[in-house]
């Protein structure tokens, strides 16, 4: 069977994928990651769990006098190829009504890297933003 692709690193042939094509392992990602900088103003926290074979994503952002709790959501978990059988990196979509947040992350040498992306919904003149954090694992 030919698989499409775009791009030459994602041709394979579905023999090649094995008997875990499209099975990502999550455990290099779950678990509980804190922010390394205990003053941040962002992200304070992230639980990354798993649903059965699906990558959940609980964040925390910088409230006082607790974090703010941000709720539970689906995540994707991605591979390093179209081979790989570990995930080592995610995506996850908040809304929370007055703002869209996009968080993506990725493990670099045992640090999570996690950019979060804010647009405002709420007509607040508020400009969308930006912002990466670096995570440890608690």
């Amino acid at each position: 069977m030919a698989l499409a692709q775009n791009v030459a690193h994602e041709k394979v042939s579905t023999q090649a994928l094995g008997a875990n094509a499209g099975k990502l392992s999550l455990k290099n990602l779950t678990g509980k990651w804190h922010n390394c900088d205990k003053n941040t103003r962002g992200l304070v926290s992230v639980v990354l769990g798993a649903k059965g074979s699906t990558l959940t994503v609980h964040g925390f952002g910088a409230c006082v006098p607790t974090p703010c709790d941000w709720g539970v959501v689906e995540g994707i978990a991605y591979g390093e190829s179209v081979v790989a059988t570990e995930a080592i990196a995610f995506s996850a979509h908040y809304d929370f009504g007055f703002k869209e947040t996009i968080v993506t992350g990725h493990l670099d040498s045992g640090t999570l890297i996690v950019e979060t992306y804010d647009k405002f919904k709420d007509a607040s003149g508020r400009s969308n933003y930006y912002s990466r954090v670096y995570l440890c694992r608690s």
